[in-house]
């Protein structure tokens, strides 16, 4: 079906994912979407399972897409090029109402740009933006000429956009929707035979095939030194099939009992049932402050990606909860001070001292707040908004 149907009551909306956190929030725009329009909409693009789940027939899998770093994306590039293609050429096809392109901006905004260098006609807008406040603000000067709308997730973002001549929607972090799927952690000890008393450390090492490469070592080495503080401890990594295999294999010399689980439900369920996580700076550190789960976390980049972004870093902070609070509530440790050492002493209170652990879930709980988590659904002001740029063309 083609948006040429609009004049028969029906929209379509091609939503375009790169990554697995954007597969998320497709999914629950999708639900978003169908929850206010119901048939009335009609969803084409790209997703991975969770978009697939809510009845996508994506384009092509995430796998070429899914990747950062200098070191993993300059091989990829000519099967990214690719993707890029046939998503162009697909919406140029097809000529949706509206083309949402959810985060990964590498990928997802050279789509956009070849669209509006084709036909201007055809109308884009940005779902997570590229954080330019973070660095590179001239970046969303770009944007204004190949975004005819931004949805933004921080209250603070709308202003920036604004200034910079993008039109710009609030809608909320979509991410505080999974709040209500943290549950079960009594059910999964029991299910993974891990005592109730028991010291359980959840571990993320990240989505890609790199952040399991250059993070996992150091979270291994913390958690070995962990265990030997804490007689018992145990471990759980939760990761998603792409990388599920890498994972196993780079684990096989872990220091404490380990589980390794994969899928969303089984995260969630990590998250209730943990003592304290591990997290490599990404969206999930910010489930986890809805989870109101104590956490460290800790993130590396090739050593030359590294030397290319960091002057053009202007933010103090790289986890959301402290760049909202403006203070490091959750330790962070980049680049070199991602080391099993520091991560392991930051952790060590976090799991021993219920006083240390309390004093940041106070803290979780503030900048959860600040993100709209007592307000209506993210997905559902995010699916008003694009149903609003569909219909007032």
């Amino acid at each position: 079906m083609t948006a040429d149907s609009g004049s028969k009551g029906v929209l379509t909306v091609m939503l375009v994912a790169g990554e697995p956190s954007g597969d998320q929030l497709g999914a629950q725009l999708m639900a978003g979407l169908k929850e206010l329009a119901g048939a009335r909409v009609n969803i084409v693009g790209v997703g991975g399972a969770a978009m697939t789940a809510q009845g996508l027939k994506s384009l092509f899998p995430l796998d070429d897409t899914a990747v950062m770093g200098l070191r993993e994306v300059v091989p990829r590039i000519p099967a990214i090029l690719k993707r890029v293609r046939e998503a162009v050429d697909f919406a140029l096809r097809t000529r949706p109402d509206l083309v949402v392109l959810i985060d990964s901006p590498d990928f997802t905004h050279r789509i956009a740009q070849a669209l509006k260098r084709r036909d201007r006609s055809i109308r884009t807008a940005n779902y997570v933006a590229p954080q330019v406040w973070a660095s590179r603000a001239y970046r969303a000067r770009k944007m204004a000429r190949y975004m005819d709308a931004v949805l933004t997730l921080l209250p603070f973002e709308t202003e920036f956009f604004r200034e910079h001549g993008l039109k710009t929607i609030f809608v909320g972090h979509p991410v505080i929707e999974r709040r209500a799927r943290v549950k079960d952690g009594d059910d999964f000890r029991r299910r993974q035979g891990i005592p109730a008393d028991a010291k359980l450390l959840v571990v993320l090492p990240g989505s890609r095939r790199n952040e399991i490469r250059f993070i996992l070592p150091p979270f291994r080495d913390a958690v070995r030194r962990l265990a030997a503080e804490l007689p018992g401890l145990v471990s759980v990594i939760a990761t998603v099939p792409h990388v599920a295999k890498l994972v196993r294999e780079v684990t096989a010399d872990w220091s404490t009992p380990l589980h390794i689980v994969e899928g969303d439900e089984e995260k969630f369920a990590t998250f209730d049932a943990a003592d304290a996580a591990l997290a490599a700076s990404g969206t999930v550190t910010t489930e986890l402050a809805l989870a109101r789960t104590p956490m460290v976390v800790g993130y590396r980049v090739g050593w030359l990606t590294y030397a290319l972004m960091r002057p053009l870093v202007n933010v103090r902070f790289g986890t959301l909860v402290n760049i909202i609070l403006d203070r490091e509530a959750v330790p962070e440790f980049l680049q070199a001070d991602c080391t099993g050492a520091n991560l392991a002493k930051a952790l060590l209170p976090l799991l021993r001292d219920p006083a240390a652990a309390a004093a940041q879930v106070k803290d979780l709980d503030v900048a959860t707040r600040a993100i709209g988590a007592d307000e209506e659904k993210p997905s559902l002001r995010a699916a008003r908004a694009v149903l609003a740029l569909t219909e007032n063309r």
